[in-house]
């Protein structure tokens, strides 16, 4: 889930994740993977942005994988074939702090070949980078501060002067999830209105995915059942996202044990 926060974020405020990576504020557009070849491309933590002039190749990473470099060339030789007049920059985003030698790797090399790509630790960042743009604010607490609850207040802050509700409740049900990485549910509760969230394409997209499922059952077992079953399919559909029984539970209304059953 996390991933899929990030890609939604960089997808929804690409101008944002530009003036940040690339050092200008350059309008660009979702490139999807399924362009680039008939090969599968392994899609649940990489964006693929475009401008006329360049492309931006965004990995987000809760951990390090040892195959990520030779990966970064198999993307990079990929849209090279596709837009071979474009310049191309690739980022490996790492959202949770590590010591692994990994999360400091930025490049490919063999005998016959050498590939450079880019890093970024969140957690060496500095929060006034995040604290300037609405589409960075959910990072806030990841980089570089040793006051992740203070970042998060003041995150907060910010998140209330944004007057679109949908984009507020966007970066709300962002920040939300992305800060399950550093702080407990009952700081990020405490610090966050839910209810904003109802206004977020991201939370009513993990509320109908379920309901449509628990309404199709609820038709043979009931109402009462159909709503049982719809929350189940919401907590399964987050489990398999990696959110944790915490946070499920604060959206669904199930237990903790019912949602250790369902895993």
């Amino acid at each position: 889930m996390y991933d899929n926060t990030c890609k939604f974020l960089a997808e929804t405020f690409p101008t944002d994740f530009a003036s940040w990576i690339l050092g200008e504020p350059i309008p660009l557009t979702k490139l999807e993977p399924s362009e680039l070849s008939v090969e599968p491309i392994r899609a649940d933590s990489l964006i693929f942005l475009e401008s006329a002039e360049v492309i931006l190749h965004l990995e987000f990473q809760t951990s390090t994988d040892e195959s990520m470099a030779f990966r970064m060339l198999d993307y990079w030789i990929r849209l090279y074939r596709r837009f071979p007049t474009k310049r191309i920059h690739q980022t490996v985003i790492y959202l949770r702090p590590t010591n692994s030698p990994l999360a400091y790797q930025t490049s490919f090399a063999s005998e016959q070949t050498t590939h450079q790509f880019n890093i970024i630790r969140l957690w060496e960042q500095p929060v006034e980078i995040f604290q300037q743009y609405q589409g960075l604010l959910p990072f806030t607490v990841l980089s570089q501060t040793n006051n992740p609850e203070e970042a998060l207040r003041q995150v907060a802050q910010q998140i209330k002067t944004i007057t679109d509700k949908r984009i507020q409740g966007n970066i709300t049900t962002a920040t939300y999830i992305i800060s399950g990485l550093v702080l407990n549910k009952e700081i990020i509760q405490r610090l966050l209105r839910r209810e904003i969230m109802k206004e977020s394409v991201t939370y009513q997209e993990i509320l109908l995915e379920g309901k449509a499922e628990g309404k199709a059952e609820g038709k043979i077992e009931g109402k009462a059942e159909g709503k049982i079953e719809a929350a189940n399919q919401i907590a399964l559909n987050m489990l398999r996202s990696g959110i944790s029984p915490d946070l499920i539970a604060q959206f669904t209304g199930l237990s903790l044990e019912q949602i250790q059953k369902l895993q």
